[in-house]
């Protein structure tokens, strides 16, 4: 199993290129279910998610042809996808490939849509909390579908096709949004989604939902409206930046020190991210090419945060912000209102010697001067990172280990930061 070694103590100093964002990427492929055309995606990440995703569509049929490279591609540039569904062999998603992955059971919507049958496994994926899936069951009944569960398994049926309905999710939720949003493109009539999940990746979504024939409205917004239509065509889209990585490398640089160049970035898909920065006495300017962060001289300052979902301060970042604060120059509060269990990171960080305590729903983090290097390992995929920014700043050796999590999020995370002055490797085995 691979690890990583860090050598802590250089200050970030370069370029990074940003990839497409994984969390529109898995979304947009699953899309592709919708249609007999073809839909070329752009800008597609290399991770193991994605990877993952192509075995699940190809269980159902679909062929994904991964274009090479073209003259004047850059190394870190994402892949181009070309997804054809044009016959949909097999409607069952066995829990197999499902396990290992929670957005892949978003395929349920399409299936129903189009092929008014689904028998899908029910989630697996990362160990943070229950993250039910009632909420997306109760979308897909009011949009007309049967659903039992048995054996595991969701099995979906709507003879007739989905009709449109009014859903009202009682609490926002991004995995909902995203599967009424797609089921709803192929219903009879018009869907009304509301208190709706904000997050630029549900507009990515509709964006290309758009390109191929879809009529979407709103999204972006707590109100989504959908006008159902019979058929789906192919598209060709470009997946947005990732902000999560965004603001991951940029927390890097605010640990660190120094002066990067994050090429491809944009700042409004991450502002709250980018204030708390400022905030904590990071430097941050907007330019044509992304966004340059920089910390020179100034310490780092403690800064209380609450995760909210978009446009608050992303759950996806609050591990490597909790990495950032143990070296301020005080206390800091950092609340956790999305997710359960979401600081598995927490016993990993204090290997370091970093100072936490929790109290419920909220981490109280005592910043030290000075953390030490020391074997770590882990959890998931956003508190796996957070142990790479930690390691960045202490003094001696880190080795993570299980880092096949990192894996399924970051694109060669270790060639973008040591392109960036860091010492850190790869270790295979």
């Amino acid at each position: 199993m691979d690890r990583i070694r860090i050598v802590g103590g250089n200050k970030l100093n370069g370029t990074i290129p940003i990839s497409g964002a994984k969390n529109a990427a898995l979304p947009l492929m699953i899309a592709s279910l919708l249609t007999d055309e073809t839909l070329i995606l752009e800008n597609v990440p290399r991770l193991a998610d994605v990877a993952q995703l192509q075995r699940i569509l190809g269980n159902h049929g679909v062929d994904i042809m991964a274009a090479g490279k073209r003259p004047g591609d850059h190394e870190y540039q994402g892949q181009t996808l070309h997804i054809s569904a044009a016959n949909i062999i097999d409607t069952t998603a066995p829990y197999e490939l499902v396990s290992r992955m929670r957005a892949s059971f978003w395929v349920i919507a399409p299936l129903l849509a189009r092929m008014h049958e689904a028998k899908v496994s029910l989630p697996g994926g990362c160990a943070i909390g229950t993250r039910p899936v009632d909420l997306l069951i109760e979308a897909l009944e009011k949009l007309g579908a049967d659903i039992t569960i048995d054996g595991g398994y969701v099995i979906a049926r709507a003879p007739g096709g989905l009709k449109g309905a009014e859903i009202d999710f009682p609490k926002v939720t991004v995995s909902g949004t995203h599967v009424a949003l797609m089921a709803a493109t192929l219903a009879k009539g018009t869907t009304v989604i509301t208190n709706a999940a904000c997050e630029p990746e549900v507009l990515d979504v509709a964006d290309c939902l758009n390109k191929m024939g879809a009529r979407v409205s709103g999204a972006g917004t707590p109100r989504i409206v959908v006008e159902g239509v019979t058929k789906l065509h192919g598209a060709r889209h470009t997946v947005l930046p990732d902000r999560i990585e965004t603001g991951t490398y940029a927390m890097a640089v605010a640990m660190t020190g120094g002066d990067v160049q994050l090429n491809g970035a944009r700042p409004e898909l991450l502002q709250a991210a980018l204030d708390v920065l400022t905030e904590a006495g990071a430097e941050i300017s907007v330019n044509n090419e992304g966004i340059r962060v920089t910390r020179n001289g100034a310490g780092i300052r403690p800064v209380n945060v609450s995760t909210s979902p978009f446009p608050g301060f992303p759950t996806d970042l609050q591990a490597q912000f909790m990495a950032l604060m143990t070296r301020a120059g005080g206390a800091s509060h950092i609340t956790e209102t999305i997710f359960e269990n979401r600081f598995m990171h927490v016993q990993e960080l204090a290997r370091f010697g970093a100072r936490i305590h929790l109290d419920g729903e909220t981490a109280i983090v005592e910043g030290i001067e000075t953390l030490r290097g020391a074997p770590v390992m882990a959890t998931d995929l956003r508190a796996s990172v957070s142990l790479v920014i930690a390691a960045l700043a202490a003094e001696g050796e880190t080795m993570v280990n299980r880092v096949y999590h990192l894996d399924r999020g970051f694109e060669r995370l270790e060639d973008k930061l040591s392109a960036c002055g860091a010492t850190i490797e790869r270790l295979s085995g």
